[in-house]
């Protein structure tokens, strides 16, 4: 028997006019689609009238139902993963069964459509030619700023997707990393009616969030770190960059520890020296 394909489709992240004809007749073609929310993707089924068996596949459960989904491809039936909104496999589940499909000599076949990191990055004004996608950061503190402090002398532009209640945890700690001054752009609701983009510094941000309301998902586009900023931090004294990060809003002890950084020296070097 000739194994079936799994398709990955794209599906809208907010208009639903941005799905593609293909995916379109993708989803009508398919014997069954694996879906992140089932009762979105109902929704979503029924605007294009579109009748077809759904089964739930979402992030924490799809180790238990990738051998499942692999005996349906292997008595050739065709699938498709969708995810709530957007590219199947971009921080939403798809990216293990792909794995598991490809050692089990299965066809996947990507159906191209709209991904929300690409459509903050087209309009942000930063580097499009050099970027790095770095999804959700962890969701703890200590993971947080483990994996800014790899990023701290990052020359591309960098995206991140944030959830709201997280968003100015995010900031600050970005503050702390790449300095309030730091220019960012905050797209949000992206081709929804509110969709909205924000050009400010870090700095301008938090302040901006500790007086408004937080609402929609997030793309955070941060500008690399230039050449010339790292030379200037590399000549700038240490008490010249303590009263910089204090002036940002740091305390003294994040102060020291983000001098530190930039100074390629030990937290009790910059002590001993202030002192």
């Amino acid at each position: 028997m000739e194994k079936g394909t799994l398709y990955l489709v794209a599906t809208p992240i907010g208009n639903l006019e941005d799905i593609t004809l293909r995916a379109l007749n993708t989803l009508k073609e398919v014997d069954i689609i694996l879906a992140e929310d089932t009762r979105k993707t109902l929704k979503l089924l029924n605007h294009f009238e579109i009748s077809k068996k759904l089964i739930s596949f979402y992030r924490h459960n799809e180790g238990v139902k990738i051998d499942y989904v692999l005996s349906l491809l292997n008595d050739g039936k065709n699938l498709a993963v969708v995810s709530d909104a957007g590219t199947p496999g971009i921080s939403d589940p798809g990216e293990d069964l792909v794995r598991a499909c490809i050692e089990n000599n299965i066809k996947i076949v990507p159906i191209p459509g709209a991904c929300a990191f690409i459509q903050g990055l087209i309009v942000s004004g930063f580097d499009t030619t050099r970027f790095v996608f770095e999804g959700f950061l962890p969701m703890n503190k200590r993971g947080r700023k483990e994996k800014l402090s790899t990023l701290q002398n990052e020359e591309r532009t960098m995206i991140f997707y944030e959830a709201p209640h997280k968003l100015k945890y995010t900031l600050a700690d970005m503050i702390e990393y790449f300095g309030g001054d730091r220019r960012i752009v905050l797209a949000r609701e992206l081709t929804k009616i509110h969709e909205e983009y924000l050009r400010m510094t870090l700095k301008e941000a938090l302040e901006y969030y500790e007086e408004n309301d937080i609402k929609g998902e997030f793309v955070v586009l941060v500008e690399g770190n230039s050449i010339d900023e790292k030379e200037k931090i590399s000549d700038e004294s240490i008490e010249d960059l303590m009263k910089k990060y204090i002036a940002e809003g740091l305390d003294k002890k994040d102060a020291m520890k983000r001098v530190a950084k930039d100074k390629g020296v030990s937290k009790s070097e910059v002590y001993k020296h202030l002192l």
